[in-house]
């Protein structure tokens, strides 16, 4: 990009023709800031206002334009305090109609009569009137069309910035840089996949000339996008893999006597990943590798095999998780496997006292502690180990990548597995994951009932309260996940308080329920928790916050209050806190919902328990916005790609991407000089975490 070209684009918003101090405030808003953020702000949609109709075709309930001469003067009615119409006649050859505004003063002063204007809005008939409800519009004989006679792009917008405006300042940048934007991408990639010249592409993905411009335009931005993704990501792994020599474990016999002695049976697919684990282990590079499975699916002994080669190797471990519940939780089941080994478990954590964490810290710097389980605690300065060697990260999405680097850093280039229970797609695995390699526990203990699933609303309450009265007569448990802490004014949805004061005062008064949410002290949260584990408490009314942790055999019951407040993902994730002992397991979603996407939500839920079928169904009806914050990850935001819908767009970038590293691993060439510099822009943030910039 030439240094003219590049001051263009870093120029603040604020001086582009129409912005100004105030408006561009407005733009800061949606994230714009520069005029390359504004040329980069892309439509959301679009509408077809190119096609002009007479008077005497409009039809009720369409949204379209039509051209008319202005017949009247505007007429002014308040129906009552703080509502006033303001009615306006217009005519073309064919017949007439109503344009109707609703408080907006100023349009008194905008129309003169026999004048000629382009309206689109919709319209409405009714017995013999036809009328269209605030229309925007245009003065004919002012000719460039912005907002009508073309097919016009509809942006994500902010509070006080219509369409016009923010369709007007896009339309003023795009002129500044006209002609002058330098492809970031090389000739010769853009035969090969015949893509369209970025200038071209950047103008008519916001104003398209006809829809094959806008899908050349569209097919190429996406396309730019994603292939930047993947090269950022494999140069990265390259980076790793050539900058750090690794740990070289050696194979240990007694490491098959441990499995053997297991109280259970490994599945097939957990030998496979451990197996996978393994191979990386031996080999002298660095181990960063992802496992995926399903809740339940047995991920976390594939970790503690791991563990176990690392300490007969001489070196220590470490495992992190997102909450002290889940720790402790870890540090009971673990340390029975491993005592009868010599091997020395310690729990550290931030609720401990001074003392306790002063014994702990000393015996893992001495190498006392050859394992090491906690929460964010472990990457505070003052833990210093003797000799770490392998770092497990549990429920990685809890984490940002700089607290995984953190870790790693404690240690001399150890290995690095990271096991998540969230089931994503194995496309978007390879985007947000890209840097490491990924292993999939594909396959449940056997045994394992599935948990039964169940769609209601509010006419099936009393009968399901029934059934949960039931279960806990019979001894079970119940959980009611709630998507609010407190009640709120602008959200209806059902609290965790609201809810579990009802409970506890009416519906459930016999019973003990218990009340868990984020905004408790730490203690007071371990209190209820530990009366739940503990069979003192037969209902734990809950936010979110038990979707990671616990694992309470005897809770058979999940229900969940506005069910279609949560993702698809969210709601597997929380029904798989039951199912986890020898009874039959139930979850109940309440849906308050009418809308067809939520209901189809539901279904899935009712139909498949397979995390990885509920993950993609996510990913298609949510769209990979919501589906996994990717900025937590060091990874730039799509602007422009949808991972779902872009699938194939995805597979061919990730074959140029392996091609392009295959002839120029290091992006050296001239040709590639641009694509190294925009990706070492893009990441940033990624490769500071990870001491690769």
């Amino acid at each position: 990009m030439n240094n003219g070209s590049k001051e263009i684009l870093k120029k603040p918003v604020q001086y582009l023709k129409g912005v100004g101090e105030s408006r561009a405030r407005l733009f800061q808003r949606l994230g714009l800031f520069t005029v390359e953020d504004v040329i980069t702000h892309f439509p959301r949609e679009y509408e077809d206002r190119g096609n002009l109709k007479s008077i005497i075709e409009l039809w009720d309930g369409e949204t379209c334009a039509f051209e008319g001469i202005v017949a009247s003067q505007i007429t002014e009615t308040r129906l009552r305090k703080g509502l006033t119409i303001y009615k306006l006649l217009i005519r073309d050859h064919t017949g007439m109609i109503t344009a109707t505004w609703f408080n907006q003063h100023y349009i008194k002063n905008v129309f003169t009569v026999g004048e000629g204007y382009v309206f689109y809005g919709k319209i409405s008939k009714k017995y013999r009137s036809i009328e269209v409800q605030s229309p925007v519009y245009e003065l004919v004989k002012d000719g460039g069309m912005k907002n009508t006679c073309r097919i016009i792009p509809v942006y994500p917008a902010t509070t006080n910035l219509t369409q016009n405006v923010i369709r007007s300042v896009i339309s003023n940048a795009l002129e500044q840089v006209d002609g002058k934007l330098e492809d970031i991408l090389p000739q010769n990639l853009r035969n090969t996949y015949k893509l369209c010249e970025i200038n071209y592409a950047v103008q008519n993905i916001h104003f398209p000339g006809t829809e094959e411009d806008f899908k050349n335009a569209r097919y190429r931005l996406a396309f730019e996008e994603l292939l930047l993704l993947q090269l950022g990501l494999l140069s990265i792994k390259n980076a790793l893999g050539e900058s750090k020599k690794g740990i070289q474990f050696k194979p240990h016999a007694e490491i098959n006597e441990f499995v053997d002695k297991l109280p259970f049976k490994l599945t097939n697919a957990q030998k496979k990943v451990f197996e996978e684990i393994q191979k990386d282990m031996e080999s002298d590079k660095v181990m960063n590798r992802l496992v995926q499975g399903d809740v339940g699916s047995g991920k976390t002994i594939v970790a503690v095999l791991a563990l176990f080669k690392a300490i007969r190797n001489g070196y220590q471990g470490t495992l992190m998780v997102p909450t002290e519940i889940l720790a402790e939780q870890h540090y009971k089941s673990i340390v029975p496997l491993l005592e009868p080994y010599g091997i020395q478990v310690a729990l550290l954590t931030g609720s401990q006292t001074k003392k306790q964490k002063a014994e702990i810290l000393e015996g893992i710097k001495s190498g006392r502690v050859d394992i090491v389980i906690g929460t964010h605690a472990l990457i505070e300065e003052n833990v210093e180990f003797d000799k770490l060697g392998l770092v497990v990260t549990d429920e990685q999405h809890r984490f940002g990548v700089r607290q995984r680097a953190a870790l790693s850093k404690k240690g001399d280039n150890p290995d690095v597995i990271v096991m998540t229970a969230t089931p994503i797609p194995r496309t978007l695995a390879l985007i947000l994951y890209g840097d490491l390699d990924i292993s999939i526990i594909d396959e449940l203990p056997p045994g394992r009932k599935p948990i039964e699933t169940y769609a209601a609303d509010n006419s099936m309450r009393e009968r399901i309260n029934n059934f949960i009265r039931k279960k806990v007569q019979e001894g079970r448990q119940v959980y009611i996940v709630c998507p609010l802490v407190e009640d709120s004014e602008t959200v209806e949805a059902k609290s965790a308080m609201e809810t579990a004061e009802r409970i506890a005062n009416h519906d459930f008064r016999d019973l003990k329920v218990g009340l868990i949410h984020g905004k408790m002290k730490h203690k007071e949260k371990e209190a209820v928790m530990k009366g739940f584990v503990e069979q003192d408490i037969n209902i734990l009314v809950s936010t979110t916050v038990i979707e990671v942790g616990v694992n309470v055999p005897n809770a058979t019951v999940m229900l969940i209050e506005n069910a279609e407040r949560f993702g698809l993902a969210q709601l597997h994730q929380l029904r798989g806190r039951v199912g986890r002992g020898q009874h039959q397991s139930y979850c109940i979603l309440y849906n308050e919902s009418k809308s067809d996407i939520s209901k189809e939500r539901m279904q899935v839920m009712q139909k498949t328990n397979d995390g990885f079928i509920i993950s993609e169904k996510d990913l298609e009806l949510r769209g990979p916005g919501e589906f996994f914050g990717t900025r937590q990850h060091g990874i730039p935001e799509l602007k422009i790609a949808n991972l779902y819908k872009d699938i194939e767009i995805l597979k061919t970038a990730q074959q140029a991407a392996a091609d392009i590293l295959k002839e120029d691993r290091l992006l050296k060439k001239e040709e590639n000089r641009r694509l190294r510099e925009v990706i070492q822009e893009k990441f940033k943030e990624k490769m500071n975490a990870l001491s690769l910039n």
